[in-house]
Order: C-alpha cells, then structure tokens, then sequence
C-alpha cells in the first residue's frame, strides 16, 4: 500500500511537471518585454470611433471621465455614449450634461456589464446603424484617460491591430496596501506579459476596461459576452476566432482600486468564477485552434491563450493538497511519528514563504522598471507596497477556491475618487 502511495505521488509529481513546461513560452515573453515592446508609427488616418461606458450610480466620478474625454487632442470624429444601468441616482443627468449620448436601462434580473454593454450596442446600432463606426472603446466610469490616449490607439489601429489593450495605472496607488496591490498586478502584467508578447507579434489578453476593438470583430454575432468577466470571455473568443489582441504602451489611462478587504474579495470572487465559466466555455475552441492547419503564428496565439484561460491556481491546490493528504497516509502506514508528520507541514510553510519571497522580488522590479509611472512616495512606503504586494495573489488563489463551491452574482464596486486628469 505504501508503495503504491509513492508510485502515485511520482505520477502527480511528472504530470506537474509536464504542465509547467507548458508555461515555459512566458518566460521569453518575459525576457522580451525587458528591452522592447512593439511600437507604432504615426498614423496617416484618423478613424471614427464610438467610447462606449457602462455605469451604476457611478455620479461621484463619471464627470471627471468625460472631461477627460473631451481634452483628448485626437482630430478625428469621437462619440461617447453611456448606458446608465439600473441606476438610483443620477448617472444619466451628469453624462448628458457633458455632452454623452446617454441609455438608461432598467433591468434587474441581469446586472452583469456585459449585458449592459450588449443594451448600448443595441441602441446604437438601431439610431446610428451597424456600420456607424470603424470601432470601439470600452472604459469604466472611474477612468481617466491622458490626453493622447486616442491617438496612440488609433496609431495602433491604423497599423492594422484590430484588438487594442493599453497601459492600466492607478489613481489611488498609495492609498493603502490594497490598492497598491491592484496597482501592481497590473503593472506586473504589463512588464511580464504585455510588453514582450507584443514586440513578438503574438496575443495578449483584455483586462476589463481601457481596450479597442474594431467593429469587424463583432460583425458576425454581435455583443454576446455577458458573463461575470466578459474580458476574458472575449479574448478566447476574439483569439479562437483568428484575432491577435495587442498591447499599445504609449497609451495610459488611470483608474481606481477597491481599497477594503471586503470590497477585494467581493471583485476577486467574481473574476475568479468567470475565469472558471471562461475556461468552460472557451477551451474546446482553443485547443482545437492549437491544432488546426496550415499551422502559424495563430496556433501559438491559441495555446498561450489556452494556458491563459486554464484556471492553473485551482488545479495547483488539490494537487497539492492531494499529495499532502498521501504523505500523511505513508507517515501513518510507516508508523506514526510527530517528526515526519511535522515536517509535512514545515514544508508547507517553507514554500509559502518562497513564494511571498519571489513575489516581492518581482513587486521590486515593476517598481523599478516603472518608476516614472508610480507616484513619489518615502522609501518606507514603497518597501512596504513591495511586502504587502502577494496578498493580491493569495487573495487569488482563495478567490478561486471560494468561487468554485459558491453561486456568485455581479455586484458593482462603489468608487469615490473625484480627480481630473489635471490632478493626477
């Protein structure tokens, strides 16, 4: 019995290690992105876009959004239109005094942003038409964009991108250790994934809000993503379907970060049961783009993105905690001894605390390599964002746990942070 235990724990142990070698393509992204990241030339054409923004009750700050809009120095034709969604308060009055084309919609029993968004495209296209607009922006009601950020999108697009994502900073970095984790994740991304996978001509993947996609990559069906990340619903799809998503580094724009641990774990939960349900549905596409012919570039779009969608953090845990449970079953079959069986969980401890480590380690190097787009703060603060930087992937990987076990349902994130764009 014990033997056959140890042969058990070898098979787990070679299969892990098999799917980590998978993962082995990020590293060069990674390397990649630490001296390039793909740039774009001026564009020769201004292209005429519609801002599309999903809002509830979010008055404190969607002024400073559209404000934000309305100095952007592009030269082409921009239109911006709300959706004010399930509102009480008044979203709608503020976004049409600031000149957006404003929709309310009242609809309780589907609160996601998705079908929010989907309500919006719908109105458009019946008052404007389908072919209205050469693309779309999605922001949320808390952003706020640099005054350039439409035009270097548009550099983008007019080269020939037809799905954009862009450089996600924060308003509220340093307003504790939370915020400053959210802040840093993205950052993270950007450095480790972003930069290197786009100077590489691959995919990344849409993160929520701050994006560009051309109006040819809904053509077919439309608006479908209505799901509790439609980001990620639509990067599968958008890479499945033959599009590569790329990343415009010049174009910044700032939003805000949940500040209370409950507010965190709320949203985390809700990514994290999207990520789930996005793997679901996704992963037959994928994977049969892996290996579709004439193989190119795309196949490796459809396995990065594969291994993007494929909730890696779950799997991790009952793996782990099926070899513990193993190791303590050889220790009672060997003959119970507190030495070995305390030692099981030292081991434990020794690797959460390697991890926390390494996180640090990077959490250093982001702020590092992205001084100039992280305020100026004490040496102590930032040695204690670099400490307090894991909590955001522990609080991941517990999110991931609960959301699997749980019915979770969209509920907004209250933002408060009224700053101009001048401010910041």
């Amino acid at each position: 019995m014990e033997a056959a235990l140890q042969i058990t724990i070898k098979i787990i142990t070679v299969v892990s290690a098999v799917v980590s070698a998978l993962y082995l393509p990020k590293a060069i992204y990674f390397v990649a992105g630490l001296f390039t990241t793909k740039r774009f030339p001026k564009a020769a054409n201004y292209h005429k876009y519609a801002i599309l923004i999903a809002a509830r009750n979010e008055s404190a700050v969607i002024g400073a959004l559209l404000d934000s809009i309305a100095k952007q120095d592009y030269k082409g034709e921009l239109s911006v239109f709300v959706v004010a969604d399930n509102c009480t308060d008044d979203t709608a009055e503020i976004a049409r005094a600031h000149g957006a084309v404003c929709y309310e919609r009242s609809d309780p029993d589907h609160r996601t942003k998705g079908y929010a968004l989907q309500f919006l495209l719908a109105n458009i296209d019946r008052d404007h038409g389908k072919d209205a607009f050469e693309g779309y922006f999605i922001f949320d009601a808390d952003n706020l964009l640099r005054p350039d950020f439409v035009s270097k999108m548009n550099d983008a697009f007019d080269s020939g991108a037809q799905i954009i994502t862009s450089y996600r900073n924060t308003k509220n970095y340093d307003d504790n250790c939370i915020s400053s984790s959210y802040a840093l994740h993205w950052m993270r991304t950007i450095r480790t994934t972003n930069r290197g996978i786009s100077a590489l001509n691959l995919t990344t993947r849409l993160q929520g809000t701050g994006f560009l996609f051309s109006a040819g990559t809904i053509r077919k069906q439309g608006w479908i993503y209505t799901s509790l990340t439609e980001d990620r619903a639509m990067s599968a799809d958008a890479v499945a379907d033959g599009f590569r998503i790329t990343y415009q580094n010049d174009a910044e724009f700032y939003d805000e970060q949940p500040v209370l641990l409950r507010q965190a774990m709320r949203q985390r939960i809700r990514w994290a049961k999207g990520h789930i349900q996005a793997f679901g549905e996704t992963a037959g596409k994928l994977f049969a783009g892996v290996f579709r012919a004439p193989f190119t570039l795309q196949n490796l779009c459809c396995f990065d993105m594969l291994t993007t969608v494929y909730p890696r953090s779950l799997v991790t845990f009952f793996r782990n905690l099926l070899v513990l449970l193993l190791r303590i079953a050889i220790v009672f079959l060997a003959g119970f001894r507190w030495g070995p069986f305390l030692g099981l969980f030292a081991g434990i401890g020794i690797n959460f605390l390697t991890s926390w480590g390494s996180s640090m380690i990077t959490a250093a190097y982001v702020c590092v390599t992205e001084r100039r787009h992280i305020p100026r703060l004490p040496w102590y603060r930032h040695l204690w964002h670099i400490f307090m930087f894991p909590m955001f992937d522990v609080i991941g990987k517990l999110s991931m746990l609960i959301a699997l076990f749980t019915h979770v349902e969209w509920k907004p994130i209250h933002h408060s942070r009224n700053v101009s764009i001048d401010e910041i």
